[in-house]
């Protein structure tokens, strides 16, 4: 029996793999990520150019407002894809000679308002660029306005200077700051983005080729010749193997792509990654300290999630005949771990909540938020073993019970409401 179980978990695992939709989605993913991760020298070798950089051209003839425009300007733009550079010359033949990444500037004095500016460009500038250089002006504005009151050049000059901030937090005990607001609310939804797709992936692989089988009538072949125990179990273990491949080749990809994008010299958005601000952040917010615990104990949750997804999907496909009942009946699962996702992101808001640490030992929910709130320092490892038990505790009772659903719905070909059939189904388990 064991022989016909692995051979039911390799020919279903085979089917996956040797298809040629596995073939071409991963050569499309590859492709894809490879692609986004460049995306800046793709737009440059079609012509583009991703970083939008522009000269600014300033006339001054007030012959003193140009070194301080250009300081406030340098400060202000901090990405530096704005540049400047003084000029002289005829006003009129230098907006003949102007092209679309030029912006001339020309500072004039004025004898009531101190300083008046004209902004001369081919095309209408970003918004975003003409703010930066509005705000480098109005500084600049206020700096000459200074200078000609006869202001002491120590009080400007303490006057211009950025204030020196002091902070005292009182509760030295939170759990959170500014950098891990920063990662849990910009980078902790990238990475946990994949997992919950590869979930959803999971659902509808199960449920969609037991649905198949009973579509077209292989199933009675099928449980002929194994128990519904092992066609179940393999679909679960086939499907499961399928899942954490690809995400394995997911995380390849994103290895190959960051090795092109290194031997380019590019980035995501043309922005070099400085790994060692992330490191000293990481090391700041504790995660690095944390990462030893979180790994492991998230891998178990991981793997023990795919096996309660996936067995729960394929005794619901087994009430079913086709994929508009699997439909109806995946759909509370979906919304599941939807919410899950989203309560992982929200996680910080909960700070101190019973509720947000009660809902991290629910299973299907458990893995989104059991290592976020460690992360957050808001549970213990404690509390991640109790999610743990409890989610292993969850699979057993679906393996037992469970199965004596499967087991009458895997041959019911009834055509009444779907979840009429689950419920009586429960009801005659025994």
């Amino acid at each position: 029996m064991n022989k016909k179980f692995l051979y039911l978990t390799k020919l279903s695992l085979n089917k996956k793999i040797k298809s040629k939709w596995f073939l071409i989605t991963n050569i499309i993913l590859l492709i894809a990520i490879v692609c986004l991760f460049n995306i800046s020298s793709i737009i440059k070798f079609f012509g583009g150019d991703f970083a939008n950089d522009t000269n600014v051209l300033v006339i001054d003839n007030t012959n003193l407002a140009y070194d301080y425009f250009k300081a406030n300007l340098e400060t202000i733009n901090e990405d530096e894809n704005i540049t400047t550079e003084k000029i002289n010359g005829n006003i009129e033949t230098i907006k003949k000679d102007i092209d679309d990444k030029e912006i001339v500037i020309v500072l004039n004095n004025d004898s009531e308002k101190f300083l008046k500016a004209e902004v001369i460009s081919n095309d209408k500038i970003d918004n975003l660029t003409y703010q930066i250089i509005l705000q480098a002006l109005n500084s600049t504005k206020t700096t000459i306005g200074m200078i000609s009151s006869n202001i002491d050049p120590t009080i400007l000059q303490n006057i211009s200077s950025n204030i020196e901030v002091e902070r005292t937090i009182l509760n030295d005990s939170t759990s959170t700051d500014e950098n891990m607001d920063l990662i849990m609310s910009n980078v902790f939804p990238t990475l946990i983005l994949p997992f919950f797709m590869l979930i959803i992936f999971l659902v509808q692989m199960v449920g969609g080729e037991i649905c198949e089988e009973k579509t077209t009538r292989s199933m009675e072949i099928i449980i002929s010749n194994v128990s519904p125990k092992q066609h179940l179990l393999s679909k679960v273990l086939a499907s499961n193997l399928f899942v954490i491949i690809q995400g394995l080749l997911l995380i390849f990809y994103v290895g190959v792509a960051f090795y092109i994008s290194h031997l380019l010299g590019t980035s995501l958005v043309d922005i070099p990654i400085d790994f060692n601000s992330l490191i000293n952040i990481l090391k700041e917010t504790g995660i690095i300290n944390k990462l030893i615990y979180i790994i492991p104990l998230t891998i178990i949750l991981i793997i023990l999630s795919f096996m309660a997804y996936s067995i729960v999907a394929g005794i619901l496909a087994s009430m079913t005949v086709n994929i508009e009942d699997f439909n109806q009946l995946q759909s509370p699962i979906m919304l599941i771990s939807i919410a899950g996702y989203y309560l992982a992101i929200m996680a910080a808001m909960f700070d101190g909540s019973i509720f947000i640490r009660i809902i991290s030992y629910i299973p299907f929910l458990s893995v989104f938020i059991s290592p976020t709130l460690f992360l957050l320092g808001q549970i213990t490892i404690f509390d991640m073993l109790i999610s743990i038990s409890i989610l292993g505790i969850f699979v057993y009772i679906m393996l037992k019970f469970g199965l004596k659903v499967y087991k009458v719905g895997i041959l019911n070909y009834s055509s009444g409401k779907v979840w009429n059939k689950f419920l009586k189904a429960i009801k005659n388990k025994n």
